[in-house]
């Protein structure tokens, strides 16, 4: 489905995706984690055409989307829906009309027909009944799922998540998590989600990529990512309690003895 082939990418000298080769199968969620910097989100931009290989190429099934250009790679992108980092709502429309928004600009549907997919879409994210209410009113998890339901109201092919989570409490992660396995399943998409939270990576990840200096430095199952012998993914385990006690829990456990 994605396939990315000797992908190398600089801003200025510094190069920060370095001969990347990854396949991404349809119908899995693949997951890139990584520190800050890594150029997690920088691989993501790749598969939607807004940054372009200095070398290598981005392929969408048999179609190269880093060489496309007009309707070519209007076709691609419209195979894309994308959850933006902050859910990129737009303040003065409300939800409704934020969830519209993509099939009044890129469809010829009525307004009976649109309102009806709207409300389809905000029910998969569990949202019914709030189509008139402003994104000020809402909180940091329901704007993420209004997002999440204009991102399938043109019904993609593929769904791109930047940081799901980011900002979000442990209990509405979780919720995120389930909404984007539900989109696996009920929609049959491909899901790409870029990522800092393990927790959610090993939830709902088929696979897991870890990006590091611009290089994949390990690609397995989440089973299998735990157990990587890897001192930079041992690091990134250990710094988010995924493989060893904190000092805390040292620490109560003696203050018991």
């Amino acid at each position: 489905m994605i396939r990315f082939e000797h992908v190398t990418k600089y801003f200025g000298e510094r190069k920060v995706l370095d001969q990347v080769n990854l396949r991404i199968e349809t119908g899995e969620t693949f997951v890139i984690v990584g520190f800050s910097g890594a150029g997690k989100s920088v691989t993501l931009k790749h598969i939607i055409r807004l940054l372009t290989p200095d070398s290598g190429q981005v392929y969408i099934g048999d179609e190269s989307i880093s060489k496309a250009t007009g309707k070519t790679l209007e076709h691609l992108r419209e195979q894309f829906g994308v959850l933006f980092q902050g859910g990129a709502l737009l303040e003065w429309l409300s939800v409704g009309e934020n969830v519209a928004l993509p099939l009044r600009e890129r469809t010829t549907l009525t307004d009976a027909e649109i309102e009806v997919r709207v409300k389809e879409k905000l029910r998969l994210v569990n949202l019914e009944g709030i189509m008139d209410a402003l994104p000020s009113e809402l909180s940091g998890g329901m704007r993420k799922r209004v997002g999440l339901a204009r991102a399938i109201v043109m019904n993609p092919r593929i769904i791109l998540y930047d940081e799901p989570t980011s900002g979000l409490d442990p209990v509405t992660s979780r919720t995120i998590d389930h909404l984007i396995d539900r989109m696996r399943q009920e929609l049959k998409v491909t899901s790409v989600v870029v990522t800092h939270d393990l927790f959610s990576a090993l939830g709902i990840g088929n696979r897991i990529a870890m990006i590091s200096d611009g290089r994949i430095i390990e690609l397995a199952k989440p089973a299998d990512f735990i157990k990587s012998q890897n001192e930079i993914v041992k690091s990134f385990l250990d710094a988010q309690y995924i493989t060893k006690r904190g000092a805390w829990e040292r620490d109560s456990h003696a203050t018991n003895e």
